[in-house]
């Protein structure tokens, strides 16, 4: 695998190594196999809010521009014609395991900017929490808009940089980035105990904590990890693991991210009111 991601280089440097490689072992060991159908539905419905899927026609054509698990794919696929899924790390093991009763999926073990079908081909395509993990956002963002037809849709969720939170929200966030800086560069053992003792002690009991508030009607907007009040365990380990073990992590702000869409030839964009921020979808012009 080394020498073939090496050789892969000679075309592409838009790609961290370390950063494939940390996928690839996180899925494997969260391979979403312990998710419930309740709680992926969930997840999905949030993510996808603004998606025109009314638009698409059941025969449509698209791509899921990383992967990962497959775990957004599994409710994609049966909704359109025929899913390409890409993923340059080992998950895509994973994403073929997930998706095995599905027979309009194909994979691709590469990166984003080497997706193995034409330009102005495909009638819509998404991108969840991939391309904030790579050394250029806008141009991953404009690779994947270069495979749509003019009118398709593209749905991308980006990391926010706390645009619609507090100042010492923020400042929360930089302690724990700190500790994410140092964490990220362990072995992947190492960094997976320490990922799961702070979803332990951390995650849940700020989880629950949220929970309790929203039942008794105070809003947990800036509650930290107040978005998991309705999660699952099971998820909080995946997610702890996701934000602590990643070496490369960037967030931007919604004006960031409406600019590089639009710079990617998107237009009509839209950007959803609620968590998880942000996500927007625009059509390509």
């Amino acid at each position: 695998m080394k020498k073939k991601m090496n050789e892969h280089d000679e075309v592409n440097k838009n790609v961290d190594h370390a950063v494939v490689v940390d996928f690839g072992n996180e899925w494997q060991t969260f391979d979403q196999s312990a998710l419930s159908y309740a709680e992926r539905k969930l997840h999905f419905d949030a993510y996808f809010a603004v998606f025109p899927w009314g638009q698409l026609s059941p025969d449509s054509i698209g791509f899921d521009a990383g992967c990962g698990s497959g775990r957004w794919a599994v409710l994609a696929a049966p909704r359109v014609g025929h899913l390409h899924c890409v993923e340059p790390s080992s998950a895509i093991d994973v994403a073929r395991k997930n998706l095995q009763g599905l027979a309009n999926c194909s994979f691709h073990c590469t990166t984003i900017d080497n997706m193995p079908f034409p330009d102005n081909s495909m009638d819509f395509g998404y991108s969840l929490g991939v391309l904030h993990h790579i050394p250029n956002t806008q141009q991953g963002i404009t690779d994947c808009v270069r495979k749509l037809k003019t009118g398709a849709p593209f749905l991308v969720y980006l990391y926010y940089a706390f645009d619609n939170q507090p100042v010492w929200f923020k400042g929360i966030w930089k302690i724990s980035n700190i500790a994410r800086y140092f964490i990220s560069k362990l072995p992947y053992r190492f960094k997976y105990i320490l990922s799961q003792l702070i979803a332990v002690f951390l995650y849940f009991p700020m989880a629950r904590t949220a929970y309790i508030l929203r039942k008794v009607g105070v809003s947990v907007h800036s509650w930290p990890l107040g978005s998991y009040h309705n999660k699952s365990f099971y998820s909080m380990r995946t997610d702890a693991l996701d934000r602590f073990g990643t070496k490369l992590e960037k967030r931007f702000t919604k004006l960031q991210i409406m600019a590089m869409m639009e710079n990617a030839g998107l237009g009509r964009v839209q950007f959803s009111p609620q968590t998880p921020f942000w996500c927007a979808v625009g059509f390509k012009r």
